[in-house]
């Protein structure tokens, strides 16, 4: 999820990591074992007068499968699970619109199972998970060929 982010104009940073889950400073390996209820996200800083918060959570949507909440594509569980999560009422706001909004719209055929929380403590993913793309870049076309590539083909690129 990084590297969709990172490429846009008025994002200052985007952080791999873990949240939501009950345990302080878990690492990949804690999250990757399914006992922490974490969620592996991206924490983004961006400047509002240049990418505006529904602009992110658009590009967010157009990254998943929002009617999988088993994972996503090749990486299943929990860990993978769909959300967007919120700072603000007026982040909320937007996400809660955005899904609504792409629920009508009929382009999927199963609901929007993505769900939209509020903000939990955010550990920083160790150095070798940060800019997986870049620092793998092999690696990370063959798992975009792993089912996203073509779903995003499939759901985005008619419009």
């Amino acid at each position: 999820m990084v590297r969709p982010f990172d490429t846009q104009p008025g994002i200052k940073s985007v952080v791999s990591g873990y949240t939501g889950g009950h345990t302080v400073n878990p690492t990949y390996a804690d999250v990757a074992s399914h006992t922490t209820g974490h969620t592996e996200a991206v924490e983004i800083t961006f400047d509002p007068a240049i990418i505006s918060y529904a602009d992110l959570v658009e590009i967010y949507w157009r990254q998943t499968d929002p009617t999988d909440a088993s994972g996503q594509f090749q990486d299943r569980g929990d860990s993978y699970r769909p959300v967007i999560f919120v700072n603000s009422p007026e982040q909320r706001q937007v996400a809660e619109a955005s899904k609504a909004k792409l629920a009508a719209s009929g382009q999927f055929d199963d609901p929007i199972v993505t769900t939209i929380e509020d903000v939990q403590p955010f550990y920083p993913a160790e150095e070798e998970h940060q800019d997986f793309y870049r620092k793998n870049p092999f690696r990370y076309q063959i798992e975009e060929m792993g089912g996203r590539e073509d779903f995003i083909k499939q759901h985005w690129t008619q419009e």
